[in-house]
């Protein structure tokens, strides 16, 4: 059984952060599907349209009927190991750091044999349930673990490589002041979080849920997210303690382009909204990109809150929407500046929160209790993308079937529906 994991010891100052190192990550292209699905936590293979045969490894034509239609589904989870064997040397330096590693064929209830990481909980010629995870280089990777969970089985080196478990990492909210923090704190500490610290602008200014962090024993300090100086002098002192940052700093206001009459409240956006993240990645990421590897307690994730807006426009918000759109695309670069470390980026795309400035529109809404539990969630399954909220998820739905009719069902207003 595993054994849970233990509270890393207190680092040495003098000695140097081991540094990050990646499994292979080269890929056909077909294969990428399986990354794909891996971003949203979901076990999908090739079926052939045709036949309804499924595939593994991914090809690019049917091993059953040739045929070229191979459409990504869903794919059961069952199946039984057949083998297996422990690598105990590897040329490769990133499994030589973490050796031994198990390894085992397992043929699913689907019909292939796949080749996957073995969870160490797994016993010889047991069921297995099959789980698609990301690696450190972000790609899609296979992991069987027991039918039926085991204690601690969250805890094992394996899973605590493959994603971001908040246990015994250090955490910060980069807005005390979000309507949001307090859930996200109670849940971090929930999830076994060693330190939260949460950044708050404009500490004069006072507000209803300070009271609540403090009891949480949140250590609040200073942060602007508009103010680089403000994010240097923070990043210089606990830029190095930071494991997982999460981006809940917004500025929102309701209105499109002609709506606004100006571009004061815009300006305001792009400041906290784009800019912000910036410059948060810029005093922050060099440090954390440094500590990717650093055992127990080393940098694993950077998480962006996101309003839905950023993937499809909502006119009603139409300005503000414009700025988490480019939000989301500097997210996608950063996605790409970390990779060589192994650092993750999660968005989490919400759907209209229960706050002020969104009351106006109707229900459902997104209570911060879902969000934090969403966001938690997404990190200890190691997800790029986490959709929280009935709307997020509607809205996720529509855009793949159809982007463009999603665009029209969202600008059309009541009158031209």
């Amino acid at each position: 059984m595993t054994r849970p994991v233990s509270p890393p010891p207190l680092k040495n100052p003098q000695l140097r952060s081991t540094s990050p190192t990646r499994p292979p990550e080269l890929r056909s292209r077909a294969a990428l599907g399986l990354t794909a699905a891996a971003a949203e936590g979901r076990f999908a293979l090739q079926c052939c349209a045709e036949c309804q045969t499924w595939q593994y490894p991914p090809r690019d034509a049917c091993v059953s009927c040739l045929s070229s239609d191979l459409v990504w589904r869903d794919c059961p989870t069952e199946g039984t190991l057949l083998a297996e064997t422990t690598v105990q040397a590897s040329p490769r330096l990133y499994y030589r750091e973490r050796l031994p590693w198990r390894m085992g064929s397992v043929e699913l209830a689907a019909g292939p044999v796949v080749l996957a990481h073995l969870h160490e909980d797994v016993a010889p010629r047991s069921n297995i349930r099959m789980l698609a995870r990301l690696d450190r280089a972000g790609q899609g990777v296979l992991v069987a673990v027991p039918e039926v969970d085991t204690p601690h089985m969250q805890e094992s080196a394996l899973m605590r490589e493959l994603s971001a478990d908040p246990k015994y990492r250090r955490v910060l909210l980069t807005d005390a002041r979000a309507p949001n923090a307090p859930a996200m704190a109670k849940a971090f500490r929930d999830a076994g979080a060693s330190h939260i610290f949460a950044g708050e602008a404009e500490s004069w200014r006072p507000y209803p849920t300070r009271q609540n962090l403090t009891e949480m024993e949140v250590d609040i300090l200073p942060l602007d997210v508009t103010d680089t100086q403000s994010v240097q002098t923070l990043a210089a002192e606990i830029g190095g303690k930071t494991d997982i940052l999460v981006n809940n700093a917004k500025f929102v206001r309701a209105g499109g382009a002609l709506a606004r009459g100006d571009t004061a409240f815009a300006r305001d956006e792009i400041e906290v909204n784009y800019l912000g993240l910036m410059r948060l990645a810029q005093a922050f990421g060099a440090a954390m990109r440094a500590r990717a590897a650093d055992g127990v307690n080393s940098a694993v994730a950077w998480v962006n809150i996101l309003h839905i807006g950023a993937v499809v426009n909502t006119p009603d918000y139409g300005a503000f929407a414009a700025s988490q759109s480019a939000a989301y695309s500097l997210s996608q670069s950063l996605r790409a500046e970390f990779r060589s470390s192994g650092l993750r980026v999660m968005n989490v795309f919400l759907g209209p929160p229960e706050e002020d400035w969104f009351q106006p529109l109707p229900p459902p809404k997104v209570l911060p209790t879902s969000l934090a539990r969403d966001l938690v969630k997404g990190l200890q399954m190691g997800v790029e993308d986490v959709w929280s909220g009935d709307i997020a998820k509607d809205v996720r739905d529509r855009l793949r079937r159809d982007p463009k009719v999603l665009e029209r069902e969202m600008t059309y207003g009541e009158e031209g529906a």
